[in-house]
Parts: C-alpha cells; sequence; structure tokens
C-alpha cells in the first residue's frame, strides 16, 4: 500500500486510515460504535461505513457528499458495486470478502469509463473492516477520492489494481525475563583449574576421660 498512499492528492485516504489505526492499537480492528466523525473532519465527505448483507454484497449505510456528487443522486441504502462497472464488480465483492474474512485492509485503484460527456478520472478506494455491536465482522469503514471533473453523472469505475494486506493483532506478550545473574565462585573456578587445595576434614575433638571438663582457677590476689 505503500505506493498508493505516497500520492498526492489522496490525503483523505491517508488520514481515514492513520484514524483506524489509532482506534485499533493491539487489537485486530476497532468497533464501529467507535467511529467519531470528529477524528476524521477533514475527509468526511470522502468517508463512508459499509454493512455486509451477504458473502461479498456489501451497502452504504453512511456516505460523504463525494459519493453522492459522484451518483449524481443520495446513494444511502445502495451496493457499493453501484459505483463500478459492471464488468469489474466481481472483483469488488471479492475484496469485500477479504477484509471481511481474513480480515484485512484493501486499497483500490480505480479509473472511471470515459465518454464525451464524462471525462477521465482516476480514484482510489479503501476498505477497513469494523466490528459490529455484536462483535462479527459485518461493517466496513471506507473513503473514496475521486479526483478530475466528474461531468455527466452517475460515474462508475473500473478496477485497475488492489492491494490486500492481512491484518494481526500487535503483539503483546511479556519480554521473557533477563537470565539471573551468576555469582562468581572463586573457589569453585579454581578447584576447576586444579589450583585449590582439596579442603580438610573436619574431626571433632572428643575431650580425655582423665582430664576435667571444667577447672577452678584461684586468683592468689
Amino acid at each position: 500500500m505503500t505506493e498508493f498512499r505516497a500520492e498526492v492528492g489522496y490525503s483523505a485516504i491517508s488520514q481515514v486510515e492513520a484514524y483506524w489505526e489509532s482506534l485499533r492499537g493491539t487489537r485486530l480492528m476497532p468497533k464501529r460504535s467507535e467511529i467519531d466523525p470528529r477524528g476524521i473532519e477533514n475527509a468526511l465527505e470522502n468517508t463512508f461505513i459499509l454493512e455486509r448483507i451477504a458473502p461479498g454484497m456489501a451497502r452504504i449505510r453512511i456516505a460523504g457528499s463525494h459519493l453522492s456528487d459522484l451518483m449524481g443522486m443520495e446513494v444511502r441504502g445502495m451496493p457499493l458495486t453501484s459505483l463500478i462497472t459492471p464488468p469489474c464488480r466481481r472483483q469488488i465483492n471479492d475484496l469485500l470478502e477479504d477484509v471481511c474474512q481474513r480480515p484485512a485492509t484493501c486499497d483500490v485503484r480505480l479509473t472511471a469509463e470515459t465518454t464525451i460527456t464524462k471525462p477521465h478520472m482516476d480514484a482510489r478506494l479503501l476498505l477497513l473492516p469494523l466490528k459490529s455491536d455484536l462483535g462479527d465482522v459485518s461493517r466496513i469503514l471506507g473513503c473514496l477520492v475521486a479526483r478530475g471533473e466528474v461531468g455527466h453523472t452517475p460515474r462508475r469505475f473500473d478496477v485497475v489494481g488492489a492491494k490486500i494486506r492481512s491484518i494481526t493483532a500487535p503483539s503483546t506478550a511479556p519480554a521473557a525475563p533477563k537470565p539471573a545473574p551468576t555469582t562468581y565462585d572463586a573457589q569453585k573456578a579454581n578447584r576447576a583449574d586444579g589450583v585449590v587445595e582439596p579442603a580438610k576434614v573436619f574431626e571433632a575433638h572428643t575431650p580425655r576421660a582423665d582430664v576435667p571438663y571444667l577447672r577452678v582457677v584461684k586468683s592468689e590476689d
């Protein structure tokens, strides 16, 4: 996705992706309920929320004005494939499944179909998975940025290329404990080198029977 991210004119894509990454933290993905429009206010016109309603099918629940401008009508409730030309819709369906089932993020390069009344347009589509309130991956945070004159609507796009990136939760495993410091035993080290004399066996001293154990010492001061 790095080669797409570097292109000029797609700052909304980068903003939405950075916002999603900040929300998910150490998790696979954030929840739909965590999305706050204030966090992506500079990209709202390009942002939308999808609901997966069947394998490979997702409808637009919320959409910014940019999508409505491209279609020339209100797009809420419409399938995402409404913005895609018929030959490329199967590819978009497969990408939607990858986003929800792997899960994965997807960055799609698009180009608009062109006629006399429909000037050339390039576009990028970003798809990021979200969990619903039930915990299933059935929501998608999306961002669509099209560059060029809109012309006659509706505008539909062909898929030129796509970048899929499987996501995993960042590792939170604790660091391995450091080994305990080794105590240097000079005696053992020297013994290994044959330097230390063998230790002497302690022998208990048994008092003689003809010598009293205690004696009285008298001073003649």
